[in-house]
Order: structure tokens, then C-alpha cells, then sequence
């Protein structure tokens, strides 16, 4: 029943309810955004979704006019960007993805569109299921985890999720969140592309 209908509208709750809590900070991040970034406060990528269906995904922006979009290289966070990674903000535009339809406040991470030709059949299964705000893979080990183990953590969520469990993930993300676990970006360091 969660899983037929439950989850979708456990999703627009959360995400509802979240866009009115955080309506007052939203608005403070794109005035201080719109300034530091010349106008431009939001980021959006084209990433695949449920079935591979490509959608866009919208964030605060987080890397100064001169990063290269997708690689994500510290050298190009703007300061303002680095506080708002380490301290997930950058993600609350997604609420607006999930209330579209798009996304899941829990599932596999929408990776690059340009991944999708280099997965296995069984990675692939990753997209049976609307992509997340958060998800297992984050809780356990986010940008630390190797690729393999990504995608290892998306198929047993893919297999595994119900309500519990999507409870279970969005406590321990905010946990980490707080304690700023399982977040790697230091200063000269770069997250890896996949590549098989």
C-alpha cells in the first residue's frame, strides 16, 4: 500500500511542509545568492529519473561562473557554496522536484545523464524507482563510498524500501547533516566520475 500510494503522498506532505517551514530561509539564500552570484541563485541539470526519463533538477547554486557544471571541483565552490554543501541547503529547491512528480524525499541519488550509458543492466535497476533528496547510499557513507558501493546500497533500497525504512533514512540524514558525516569536500579535493 506505502509503495503503490503511501510513498507519493508521504512525499508531497514532506515536501509541502518543508517549502512553508523554510519558506523564510529559501527566500534569504536566493536574496543572498541573487548577489553573490550576479542574478543567478538557482543551478539546473538535466538528470535521469523514474525510468530513465530525463528531468531537471534544481539546486541553489553552489559553484562560482567559471566551475565546469557536473565535476563539482572544490576550486570552483565559491565560499557561500562550500557552507551550503556541507550543510545540505543546497538541496531544498528539490522539494520543488518532488512536489512535481519528479523526485522522492528518498530513493538513488540522480546521477549525470552521461552515466547512463555506461551502467550494468543490474545498475540500471536504480532508475525503477523515483530518484531522492536522500537515500541509503547518502546515510551510509555518501561521498566516501566507492562507486560500486553506491550503486550497491541504491539496488538493496530499490529491493528493500518501505515506510520504515524511508523514516529510517530521512532521521539519520538529518543526523548527519548536523554532525556534517560522510561529507568529503576539502579544499583541492574533487568527486571521482563514474566510469566503468
Amino acid at each position: 500500500m506505502y509503495i503503490r500510494s503511501g510513498k507519493r503522498i508521504f512525499d508531497i506532505f514532506i515536501a509541502a511542509a518543508g517549502l512553508i517551514l523554510l519558506l523564510p530561509l529559501f527566500i534569504l539564500l536566493v536574496l543572498l545568492l541573487s548577489f553573490v552570484h550576479k542574478g543567478k541563485p538557482f543551478f539546473f541539470q538535466q538528470r535521469p529519473g523514474l525510468n530513465e526519463k530525463i528531468f531537471t533538477i534544481i539546486k541553489f547554486r553552489t559553484i562560482n561562473n567559471t566551475g565546469k557544471i557536473g565535476m563539482q571541483l572544490a576550486g570552483d565552490v565559491s565560499v557561500t557554496g562550500n557552507f551550503l554543501r556541507r550543510t545540505s541547503l543546497d538541496e531544498i529547491p528539490q522539494l520543488w522536484n518532488v512536489i512535481r512528480g519528479e523526485m522522492s524525499i528518498v530513493g538513488p541519488r540522480p546521477l549525470l545523464t552521461e552515466y547512463l550509458e555506461l551502467y550494468s543492466e543490474d545498475q540500471r535497476r536504480r532508475h525503477a524507482v523515483l530518484p531522492g533528496i536522500t537515500g541509503w547510499a547518502q546515510v551510509k557513507g555518501r561521498n566516501h563510498l566507492a562507486w560500486e558501493q553506491k550503486f550497491e546500497y541504491d539496488l538493496w533500497y530499490v529491493k528493500n524500501r518501505s515506510f520504515r525504512l524511508d523514516m529510517k533514512i530521512i532521521f539519520l540524514t538529518i543526523s548527519r547533516v548536523f554532525r556534517k558525516e560522510g561529507i568529503n569536500f576539502r579544499c583541492g579535493s574533487h568527486i571521482d566520475k563514474f566510469s566503468n
